[in-house]
């Protein structure tokens, strides 16, 4: 394995993490920034009140776009499988 074909590999793999975990972060951050909008607004200053509509929208995306997650994760597996005997050899 040549010093190109690491970094490529790596540079892929850092893509796949961050395609992945955009929806991810994404939804958290943009019910965060409402969340704390609300609260700013009635001045409720609960601590529940930010933590559990975060954790319901992230659940929700990640019931909703879990499945393409998995098959991205699998195609890059599957493509770095198929191509090992070409880096090993």
């Amino acid at each position: 394995m040549t010093e190109t074909q690491a970094i490529e590999i790596v540079s892929e793999a850092m893509w796949i993490a961050a395609r992945i975990s955009a929806p991810i972060l994404l939804t958290a951050v943009g019910v965060g920034v409402l969340v704390g909008l609300f609260q700013s607004v009635t001045q409720l200053q609960e601590q529940t009140l930010s933590f559990v509509p975060k954790f319901i929208a992230v659940g929700a995306v990640i019931v909703l776009s879990g499945s393409w997650m998995l098959q991205q994760m699998v195609d890059f597996t599957r493509q770095l499988i198929e191509s090992a005997p070409g880096i090993i050899g």
